[in-house]
C-alpha cells in the first residue's frame, strides 16, 4: 500500500535517513526544514522528494506526519499538520512500529553507534535484504527484507520506543547533560533498553558501565579484556589497518584483517562479528565484507589538500576526540597533527570542559571556534575562553582568521565537532 508521508525536521540526520527508507518502500514523501543548505538534502533531492521551508508545506489530511523530534508540539508545522486533521507521530515512535516484521538490530552506546551502524548494515545488506538507518543520514528500505539495522540514540529515553531482537551497546558514559542528571541517569536508560531486547544484547565488556547493567545474564560481551565472550588478541597495528585474532566462548574463532584504524575500530568489529556469529553467517565472508567497508559520512572523512591532510569528523564529546586523535596517530604517526575543534551544546562544554583539554591536547596544536548552540539551548554559562586557556597553545579561530592553519604545511588538519564546524573547513579552503 502506497502511503503519503510529510516529516518534519527532514534534512536531520535521522529523519533524512527514515526518508530514504519510505522512499525506497515506495511512498510518496516529501519534508520541511530550516532554509538553509544542509548535505543530507543532496540524496533527497536526487530522489525527486518535494523540501519545503517551514511554514511553506503543503501538508493535505489524508498525510501521515512523521515530527522529528526537536520540535515541541507548538511548531508552527506540527500546529498545521494538526489543523489539517493529518495524522502525527514521532520519530522515535514510528521507528519502534517500522522495525517489526524484519530482524531488528539496534545500535545504541554514547559513542560509536553510527560507525557501527554502518559497519553492520555494510555486512548484512552484501548478504541478505537489509534495511538500515544510520546516523549520519543514510538510510535504505527494503520492502520484506531479513534484517533491519538502525541507530537507537538514548536522547530523553528515545530508544525506549523500540523493541529489537538485538541490541548493540557500544558503551555508556554521562552525556547529554541537559537531560540526564548522571552517570547512574544514564545506566538506568540502558537497563530499561537492555531488558525489552528480545533475544541478546551484545555489549562492550571492557566498559565499566556496560558491566554495572543490572541483568548481564542475557548480555554477550565483547573487548580486548579475557572475560568478555568475544574477545580480540594478538593485535597488529600499522599505518594501512589493523589486523587481530577473534575468540568466541574461549575458543579461537578467526583472524581478521581490516583497513581500520584505532582501538575503537577493533572494539566496533567486535560487535558486528558477535551479531553475524549468532546468525550463523560464516567468518571468511564477515572478514571479507569488513574491508569492504569505506566508512560513514562525517567520520574519519578524509581527503588530500595541498600537502596536508583533512579529516572530518562528528567527534563532540571528550571519549571522541581521544579516540579519533588516537587513530590519526596510528594512521600518521610522523605528521604534525592539529585539532579544530567546534564545542556543542553550552551544557556538555560546562560539564566536560576538564575532559576536554585533556583530549584535545593530544594533538601537537589545538584550535577552537566558539560554541555551537542548539535547537534548546542558545546560550549557557561557560564560553570558549575558559576551554582555550585549558588547552595547550589553544587558539581562537573564526571563518575569518582559518587560513592560519596554511602555516601547517605538511599537518594533518582533523575538523571535528557536531554543529556547523564544516563552514569553517570550506572557509579554509577559499583562504588557504
Amino acid at each position: 500500500m502506497k502511503d503519503k508521508f510529510h516529516l518534519i525536521g527532514i534534512k536531520g540526520s535521522g529523519m533524512s535517513a527514515l526518508a530514504h527508507i519510505l522512499h525506497d518502500m515506495g511512498h510518496e514523501v516529501q519534508g520541511s526544514d530550516l532554509p538553509e543548505r544542509m548535505f543530507t538534502q543532496i540524496g533527497l533531492e536526487a530522489k525527486g522528494m518535494a523540501l519545503y521551508p517551514f511554514g511553506q508545506s503543503k501538508i493535505e489530511p489524508d498525510m501521515k506526519v512523521i515530527i522529528g523530534n526537536a520540535f515541541k508540539d507548538d511548531h508552527e508545522e506540527v500546529l498545521q499538520a494538526k489543523n489539517a486533521g493529518a495524522k502525527t507521530i514521532r520519530y522515535h515512535q514510528f521507528l519502534g512500529e517500522l522495525i517489526e516484521g524484519a530482524t531488528s538490530i539496534a545500535v545504541s552506546g554514547t559513542h560509536g553507534k553510527t560507525t557501527t551502524t554502518g559497519l553492520l548494515s555494510h555486512v548484512l545488506r552484501l548478504n541478505h535484504p537489509t534495511s538500515f538507518l544510520i546516523g549520519d543520514g543514510t538510510g535504505k528500505g527494503v520492502k520484506d527484507g531479513k534484517y533491519f539495522s538502525f541507530e537507537a540514540c538514548e536522547y530523553k529515553r528515545h530508544f525506549l520506543a523500540y523493541h529489537p531482537d538485538y541490541a548493540i551497546i557500544t558503551n555508556i558514559e554521562h552525556d547529554h547533560p541537559d537531560y540526564f542528571a548522571d552517570l547512574d541517569d544514564v545506566l538506568s536508560a540502558f537497563d530499561a533498553f537492555a531488558a525489552q531486547t528480545k533475544k541478546q544484547v551484545v555489549a562492550c565488556g571492557d566498559d565499566p558501565a556496560v558491566l554495572a547493567l543490572k541483568d548481564l545474564s542475557k548480555v554477550m560481551t565483547y573487548g580486548f579484556g579475557d572475560g568478555n565472550r568475544v574477545v580480540a588478541k594478538n593485535i597488529l597495528k600499522n599505518s594501512k589497518g589493523t589486523a587481530f585474532d577473534v575468540w568466541i566462548d574461549a575458543k579461537f574463532y578467526h583472524t581478521f584483517e581490516t583497513p581500520f584504524f584505532g582501538d575503537h575500530m577493533v572494539l566496533n568489529s567486535l560487535a558486528v562479528i558477535a551479531v553475524c556469529f549468532l546468525e550463523g553467517m560464516e567468518s571468511s565472508v564477515v572478514e571479507k565484507d569488513l574491508a569492504l567497508f569505506a566508512g560513514v559520512k562525517r567520520r574519519f572523512a578524509e581527503k588530500k589538500y595541498l600537502h596536508q591532510v583533512i579529516i572530518d569528523d562528528y567527534a563532540h564529546h571528550p571519549t571522541e576526540i581521544a579516540v579519533t586523535l588516537k587513530a590519526v596517530r596510528q594512521k600518521y604517526p610522523d605528521k604534525e597533527l592539529v585539532a579544530v575543534f567546534q564545542p556543542h551544546t553550552f551544557t556538555r562544554t560546562k560539564t566536560f570542559i576538564d575532559e576536554f583539554s585533556e583530549s584535545l591536547n593530544l594533538a601537537d596544536h589545538v584550535y577552537l571556534t566558539d560554541i555551537f548552540g542548539s535547537a534548546r539551548e542558545t546560550g549557557g554559562e561557560v564560553s570558549i575562553d575558559s576551554l582555550i586557556e585549558k588547552c595547550r597553545n589553544g587558539v581562537l579561530v573564526t571563518e575569518e582568521n582559518i587560513g592560519m592553519l596554511s602555516k601547517h604545511t605538511e599537518g594533518v588538519l582533523v575538523f571535528m565537532g557536531a554543529g556547523d564546524i564544516k563552514k569553517y573547513e570550506e572557509a579554509y579552503y577559499r583562504q588557504a
